[in-house]
């Protein structure tokens, strides 16, 4: 499998058919995962597009030796895509997948075909709404949990012990990593707001990361962007309801992206 090297590190990346399709798809892991997060995604669409999964800096086989994290972000994608020679790509993010979509969405929109923000609001620069993400979380009875343990459902742990266990495993696949500080260069609510590529926010019901009323307000700010809300699944609806995830996620891709 292939890395490349660029922002000097070795980026790590799966790349699926990728002189069959005209249109690429790249997907983006929370920071749950990795590449191997989309296990139930990338053989389904790889059927219509090239698809690219990655290792963010600091994850899975992409090290992270300065410790920059998510501040280049959106550089390591950019970097990526030049190198590849893609000019136009559909974006689909999970979680902190989110910080390098929209970033990049954002910085050159005229190089995303669509947009998917599956369980996250980009973490862009919207003090209020962070505000109330960070008061919402200290009321959770789960507030000082793990994160394998908040990033999936309860009722999918309840129904499902061999995906949690899976889940835990994928995310075990990383190397240990610092803190992630705050991206100076994170878009601003403005930014986001003036936004022209197509978006689509899905979010779980039971979502107590990212909540169904957080993402809502972020898409209501953003002009023609959809909005599905998956019930029954908490974080990680990828993972938790992927044929749900599937349907929506391809409807809108063959929607904006000609296959």
């Amino acid at each position: 499998m292939p890395s490349a090297a660029i922002n000097g590190i070795e980026l790590f990346y799966d790349e699926q058919n990728p002189h069959e399709h005209d249109e690429t798809v790249v997907f983006l892991h929370g920071a749950g995962g990795n590449h191997v997060s989309w296990w139930q995604q990338v053989p389904i669409f790889r059927e219509t597009y090239r698809c690219i999964s990655i290792d963010h800096r600091g994850f899975g086989r992409s090290l992270d030796p300065s410790g920059e994290g998510s501040q280049r972000f959106v550089d390591d994608l950019e970097a990526l895509l030049d190198k590849l020679g893609i000019e136009r790509a559909a974006l689909v993010a999970q979680s902190m997948g989110g910080r390098s979509a929209l970033g990049f969405a954002v910085r050159r929109p005229e190089r995303v075909s669509a947009l998917v923000m599956a369980d996250t609001w980009g973490f862009f620069n919207w003090p209020e709404l962070l505000e109330q993400v960070a008061a919402i979380r200290e009321r959770q009875s789960d507030a000082n949990a793990p994160l394998t343990a908040r990033a999936l459902g309860s009722a999918f742990q309840a129904r499902n012990a061999a995906g949690t266990f899976l889940y835990r495993q994928i995310f075990d696949l990383n190397p240990p990593r610092a803190a992630q500080s705050d991206d100076p260069n994170a878009p601003t609510k403005e930014a986001v707001a003036g936004l022209t590529v197509p978006t689509l926010f899905l979010v779980g019901s039971e979502d107590g990361l990212t909540p169904p009323e957080i993402i809502w307000q972020v898409h209501e700010i953003v002009p023609g962007s959809r909005y599905e809300e998956v019930a029954g699944c908490g974080h990680s609806v990828y993972f938790e309801d992927p044929e749900t995830f599937n349907r929506i996620v391809g409807t809108f891709l063959a929607e904006h992206v000609r296959g």
